[in-house]
């Protein structure tokens, strides 16, 4: 940690910039990466894995075993909080669902509004400094309500190959059981086009790294639907 103590007034701006990449040099590390995991599928994505997370894989997909020894590493008051969690963020998208009711236009034409899931989506989960569990309950419990077929979920391993538990409790407590060891600009390639483990999905959501959002945008361009940048 950096400790400033009173700086002057024409310092602040700068001090509280935060650093950032040149777009374009970003890009030309990420297109690659894109390039030959759409090529190369899940070769390349241990690949990447050992190269950026330093851990080789052998499986991508996390087990069953792995999601059910998750509960057991987390204290009762950190799965309590979680569930309470779950509870006011489903009560908040609960209501965000319509009873659509045709209108007669005019004689013998009728109209009306309706919302339909998104057959299959993709959700990424940052695991840096901090588990953020929070982000698969407002991605995953959306999903849920709107009746999503297929959740597809990727996060980066630790160096032990291993997800944070409480982000594996949090994943099946709100039904994403197809959950993946993949971070980085590589896990958003995954999801854009599939591979022999990965599922192909029809939108990706979920926060990133100045790398993951450039390749959520690069995806973007070849017609893969994204939150936002």
């Amino acid at each position: 940690m950096k400790i400033i103590k009173n700086p002057p007034k024409n310092e602040w701006n700068a001090i509280f910039s935060r650093p950032v990449q040149n777009f374009v040099e970003i890009e030309q590390k990420v297109a690659p990466i894109l390039a030959e995991v759409r090529q190369n599928g899940d070769f390349a994505l241990q690949k990447f894995s050992l190269q950026f997370d330093k851990v080789k894989l052998e499986n991508l997909k996390v087990s069953e075993s792995e999601i059910v020894n998750a509960e057991k590493q987390l204290s009762d008051e950190l799965k309590t909080a979680i569930q309470v969690a779950k509870q006011n963020i489903t009560h908040f998208h609960s209501l965000q669902k319509e009873n659509f009711t045709p209108t007669e236009t005019m004689s013998g034409v009728l109209c009306w509004r309706k919302s339909v899931a998104i057959q299959k989506v993709g959700i990424y989960i940052p695991s840096g400094t901090a588990p953020l569990f929070s982000t698969v309950l407002m991605l995953g419990i959306p999903a849920q309500i709107a009746g999503c077929q297929e959740v597809v979920m990727c996060s980066p391993p630790d160096k032990n190959g291993n997800i944070h538990p409480a982000i594996l409790y949090a994943a099946q407590l709100v039904g994403v059981h197809q959950i993946f060891k993949i971070g980085g600009s590589q896990a958003i390639a995954a999801m854009a086009y599939g591979t022999e483990t990965v599922p192909k999905v029809y939108k990706i959501f979920g926060p990133g790294n100045q790398y993951v959002t450039t390749a959520k945008q690069l995806v973007s361009k070849e017609g893969m639907a994204i939150d936002m940048p």
